[in-house]
């Protein structure tokens, strides 16, 4: 017999979704903040009302999944090539030394915290992990904070996002070089070769796209072009986490940046965020919440929680603040980088699921807390740091 409840889930997600973040946005918060806050109040961790498991839980995984895909495809959209061109070398050095920083953050960390001997090399792996799981930055929920304060555009915001392509590149890179040394399986020449391929292809595609852009224009504002721009967007989110081990969300956004300058860009940016906001980007933003859970929490655990979470919020912000700084960016807009890269989101969940049993399964309650609160304060700290005339116009 079919279940049908999922229909009663997303209509709880739809309404609280948008109460928290009307409410949100009363108290002069992004109303991203309210829709996490509303999937947090639902899950397991408060009330209990819906979870992840079974066939319910799958079909609002993958509207999630969705969800993002819309987000990152759409932040793609509106994107500008020229600023992304001028600040490709800073957007490099702000996403490699943020990957650095707390990659050593975290493996001294738990290192020191569980007195880890440097002798047994399995305990050293442990801790090197802990510092990959810290690397990873999701970009999501920034831009959706970037685009409600108006600021996605500009030299901050591209270098932002920028930063959050390659760091998610970096990442994988790095996870297969720790995991290639528990599992011998795992070979790095091979994946280094993918994503060299992968940016190989990428280009070749933003060639063909941009020879095409005088027989896309000419479609003007049909419904097909919004179609067709769709289903290449999922297209290339499909080949570049099937082929080449990249995130979706990668190839999302990409796929946005070939179509960004067409004269019809806007017009399909605006068709795609209608279904997003009124269905999707609500699902995907209540499952982060959803995902909290307190199992396995001891005293032990809560302690290495909480200085997991100073390590995870100060070494992006130095980390990513000084690639910024050496970059020269005055001391506020490092520090806006540097608060826009705070966000772990789904990728450190999906780095910690692919740990190769490296952790004990008692280490994944403190990482997933760790990714909701960053989560959560990514948009609150970014809306205190971008404060100025222009944001309190535009809430005006």
């Amino acid at each position: 017999m079919e279940s049908y409840e999922f229909l009663l889930f997303l209509a709880i997600i739809l309404i609280s979704t948008k109460v928290l973040g009307l409410f949100s946005r009363k108290v002069h918060m992004p109303a991203v903040v309210g829709a996490l806050a509303a999937g947090i109040i639902l899950g397991p961790s408060v009330l209990k009302l819906i979870t992840l498991d079974g066939t319910n839980g799958v079909y609002l995984e993958i509207t999630a999944e969705i969800g993002v895909i819309f987000l990152m495809f759409s932040a793609g959209l509106e994107t500008d090539l020229k600023e992304i061109k001028a600040n490709a070398l800073a957007s490099f050095i702000v996403a490699l030394i943020g990957v650095i920083v707390p990659l050593i953050g975290g493996f001294l960390g738990y290192a020191l915290y569980f007195h880890t001997d440097f002798a047994d090399y399995q305990e050293v792996l442990k801790s090197v992990f802990i510092g990959v799981v810290l690397t990873a930055t999701s970009v999501s929920i920034t831009v959706e904070t970037l685009r409600e304060l108006g600021r996605l555009k500009g030299r901050v915001g591209t270098t932002i996002l920028g930063a959050a392509v390659i760091d998610d590149i970096l990442g994988i890179i790095v996870l297969t070089i720790v995991t290639s040394l528990k599992d011998t399986s795992v070979n790095p020449v091979t994946v280094m070769v993918k994503i060299v391929l992968y940016f190989i292809v990428i280009g070749i595609l933003f060639f063909l796209v941009s020879k095409c852009k005088p027989l896309i224009e000419s479609e003007g504002q049909k419904r097909r072009v919004t179609v067709f721009a769709l289903a290449f967007c999922f297209l290339l989110s499909y080949i570049s986490e099937k082929f080449f081990g990249i995130a979706d969300i990668t190839g999302a956004y990409f796929a946005g940046l070939m179509l960004c300058s067409m004269k019809n860009g806007e017009y399909v940016k605006d068709r795609i965020n209608f279904p997003s906001y009124l269905f999707f980007s609500p699902v995907f933003f209540a499952s982060i919440g959803i995902k909290t859970s307190l199992d396995g929490m001891t005293g032990s655990m809560v302690g290495f929680t909480i200085i997991l979470l100073v390590i995870a919020l100060l070494t992006k912000v130095i980390g990513c603040g000084l690639g910024a700084k050496f970059c020269r960016y005055t001391n506020k807009e490092a520090l806006q980088i540097g608060v826009g890269m705070i966000s772990r989101g789904e990728v450190a969940l999906i780095v910690a699921q692919n740990q190769c049993g490296m952790l004990d399964d008692r280490f994944f309650a403190p990482i997933v807390l760790v990714v909701i609160v960053t989560t959560l304060i990514t948009p609150i700290l970014l809306k205190l740091v971008m404060h100025d005339k222009q944001s309190e116009q535009l809430e005006a």
